[in-house]
């Protein structure tokens, strides 16, 4: 662990407040990794009197990269050096703000299962896992993260999610970061037939991992339906419909979405609402 890093919170929930503050990368990346390492070791409590959440608000973040709004990102081809390094830089962007959405479900949600806090501490770890990942990819090609201009579109749906558990579960890692599933595979086949076997090999880690990632909100997302007693995919749905109808792209990885524990009723809805 980076020696500078002070990881002194003593229960899960303020370890998760420190990790989401953190603005240097570095400092984010050690402090998960030795609080995702305390928790798994039961040195990192779930306190009932810890204080109730603050209001959601931005994570720390680095000076850069500058965040922009979607349209405004160029749209570069994998031809060069420096379109690869934009198309990792994405990446590894989503890869930090996923370490923040991961932290958040542990800190934002209280009085849940153990189990639904062990899954979101190992997801945060494995994001910033990745990463590292993808920023050693980055320097290996001349640049490092911060070098490109990047969105906030990931933390924003995390802030309209805030006031509830089971709209979080249903939107970000079903919706916004399964993503990845569906279009990984094809970066994946034009890198290779680019060459690009180093950069190949990390992505299929990630997208390994990342079906895993989505069956935890897949997972959560049920528990919460049957808590309140409402179905899943007429819920599924209808959150589709008030949250997310602008950010739904197709095409959908459909196995792989199925193996993240999407139903058939769920994926078509997914299809339905992206052709409207």
């Amino acid at each position: 662990m980076n020696t500078a890093v002070v990881a002194d919170a003593a229960d899960l929930f303020a370890a998760a407040r420190h990790c989401l503050d953190a603005r240097d990368p570095d400092n984010k990346i050690a402090l998960t990794a030795e609080y995702a390492r305390r928790f798994r070791d039961g040195a990192l409590p779930l306190d009932a009197n810890a204080p109730a959440p603050e209001p959601i608000g931005m994570p720390g973040r680095p000076e850069r990269p500058k965040l922009v709004h979607p349209r405004e990102l160029p749209r570069r081809g994998f031809g060069s050096d420096e379109g690869r390094a934009a198309f990792i830089h994405a990446i590894a962007h989503i890869e930090l703000n996923a370490i923040d959405l991961g932290w958040d479900a542990v800190y934002r949600f209280r009085d849940l299962p153990d189990a639904y806090y062990a899954d979101w501490v190992s997801v945060a770890a494995d994001e910033a896992r990745h990463f590292v990942l993808l920023r050693d990819r980055l320097r290996d090609l001349g640049f490092d993260y911060g070098d490109f201009d990047a969105h906030n579109g990931l933390w924003e749906m995390c802030e309209k999610t805030a006031h509830d558990g089971m709209a979080r579960m249903a939107l970000v890692p079903r919706v916004l970061e399964a993503r990845g599933l569906d279009v990984t595979p094809g970066m994946i086949v034009k890198l290779r037939a680019l060459g690009d076997l180093e950069t190949v090999a990390v992505l299929e880690v990630i997208l390994r991992e990342e079906v895993a990632h989505v069956a935890a909100g897949s997972r959560w997302f049920r528990w919460f339906c049957e808590r309140r007693g409402v179905q899943p995919e007429s819920t599924f749905r209808d959150l589709l419909s008030d949250y997310a109808r602008a950010v739904l792209h197709g095409p959908f990885n459909i196995d792989a979405r199925a193996a993240a524990g999407f139903s058939e009723e769920e994926l078509a809805a997914l299809q339905a609402i992206a052709e409207r």
